[in-house]
């Protein structure tokens, strides 16, 4: 079994392969009218990553954007080859934002919808419809 430090390296490989939409999504969320977006990316500005006790396993948003005062974590969902480890970070990613009275959504696209809606299935996240760009 590989440690969460190895799998969270890959999954940062992954996101660095879909670099092109992750500035898709940054452009999608610019145009409906979200600002002071930080995001996982060359360019912005880094969000802040939360730290596992006990561990060096890292959470990092893909994007963290503000609109109308309230804080808004985005997470992109692509096809992984390390699902459990995505599913891990949604699930910490939706509790903190209502533990805070955020909002958290996921953003995919087109060959990507059965994958985020099994993901969410799974991790009976059901309630949380994807922004499909």
């Amino acid at each position: 079994m590989l440690s969460f430090s190895i799998l969270s390296v890959m999954v940062t490989t992954e996101k660095s392969e879909n670099h092109e939409f992750l500035e898709k999504s940054i452009n999608h969320l610019e145009a409906t009218g979200f600002e002071d977006i930080k995001a996982d990316i060359d360019g912005y500005e880094t969000p802040k990553s939360y730290v596992r006790k006990g561990t060096d396993f890292k959470i990092t948003p893909d994007i963290v954007a503000l609109k109308n005062g309230r804080k808004y974590y985005f997470e992109i969902s692509l096809k992984s080859s390390k699902p459990r480890l995505l599913k891990t970070k949604w699930l910490f990613l939706d509790t903190l934002s209502r533990m805070n009275s955020n909002r958290f959504r996921i953003i995919t696209t087109k060959g990507h919808y059965k994958f985020t809606d099994n993901m969410l299935e799974d991790i009976n996240l059901t309630n949380k419809e994807p922004i499909r760009i």
